[in-house]
């Protein structure tokens, strides 16, 4: 892939950002989720590569526009598979809350796991703690696993996990084990990424998720060199008959980094709606908007923060109005 397509990512997230951020706080989740995917699609409309959305809004039948299969870009090469999550944590815009995000993740044709739209059980570390982890093995183990890897006592551990009815006797096995506790109400691709980085006091991720945030986060955290794996957990014969007719054979089966991730290069890119551990919210004053965001790539290992100020009178396709 073309280096410059890292910037080239940024400008995406930016706007899409950029236009969920204006509904931050309102009460309307499904129209900040709109305006940032429109904003997101009219830019992916300019960057000069040949993306073929595998992670999007839905099916072509589901969702106006980043659908599954829906073509992206200017046609030119690189040929890429394209990751989207225009706004994840849309009930943290309409509440806001923290650390909602809008996410783009790229790789290499063929690269990224085609993850159904189910949910997927997760455990999700940092560099420090790869190959440490496993997802069959007990929570006390990996929480101890982590200590040690990390060089902490397991009361300094600190784990992440939504706050779910269906995570009840999982909060209560890590209280058990003596470890830490912060619950989030949504967003885990950005507790994911947190894990990477020892300022965001985030050392593991636990629980059950959406699957397609798995792939997106397996990317960011390929970047940083840590870790995730997961198993996709279908709730019915349907979703059991869609794994298989989309190639996941064992649908069971745990998923490693390799399985969600598989090509050398993959580039992750995010930026701040509402504030966070990591990044922070989008600030409006006027026509001057002022972005933070967050672009990685797994080929070279190299992590860039960028502050964005944007001037919306000369960027007028910036943001869909």
């Amino acid at each position: 892939m073309e280096r410059s397509l890292t910037m080239e990512l940024v400008r995406v997230t930016e706007a899409a950002a950029i236009a969920a951020g204006r509904w931050m706080g309102l009460g309307k989740k499904n129209e900040a989720d709109d305006a940032a995917t429109s904003a997101m699609r009219k830019v992916f409309d300019t960057i000069p590569m040949r993306g073929t959305v595998v992670i999007g809004e839905g099916e072509m039948d589901e969702a106006p526009m980043l659908y599954i299969g829906e073509r992206l870009g200017l046609g030119y090469l690189p040929e890429v598979d394209v990751a989207v999550d225009p706004l994840e944590g849309t009930n943290i815009v309409a509440k806001g809350l923290w650390n909602s995000l809008s996410v783009v993740a790229i790789s290499d044709r063929g690269g990224l796991l085609h993850a159904p739209d189910m949910y997927m059980e997760k455990i999700a570390v940092g560099p420090k703690a790869i190959g440490q982890v496993d997802l069959d093995a007990s929570v006390e183990d990996n929480l101890k696993a982590v200590a040690r890897a990390t060089g902490k006592d397991i009361e300094d551990i600190v784990a992440v996990v939504l706050d779910r009815p269906r995570h009840a006797k999982l909060i209560e096995e890590i209280r058990k084990a003596g470890a830490r506790i912060k619950l989030i109400s949504d967003g885990d691709v950005a507790a994911a990424v947190n894990t990477g980085f020892p300022d965001t006091g985030v050392d593991i991720l636990f629980g059950m998720g959406g699957a397609p945030e798995g792939v997106l986060a397996a990317v960011a955290l390929k970047c940083l060199g840590g870790e995730i794996q997961g198993r996709l957990v279908p709730e019915d014969e349907a979703q059991y008959e869609r794994c298989i007719k989309m190639g996941l054979l064992d649908p069971k089966k745990v998923l490693r980094m390799e399985d969600m991730v598989s090509g050398e290069d993959a580039i992750f890119a995010a930026t701040g709606v509402t504030d966070g551990e990591l990044l922070k919210g989008v600030r409006y004053k006027g026509n001057i908007v002022t972005t933070d965001s967050l672009v990685m790539r797994a080929k070279t290992g190299t992590v860039r923060f960028i502050e964005g100020t944007h001037r919306l009178e000369k960027k007028p396709n910036l943001v869909m109005k």
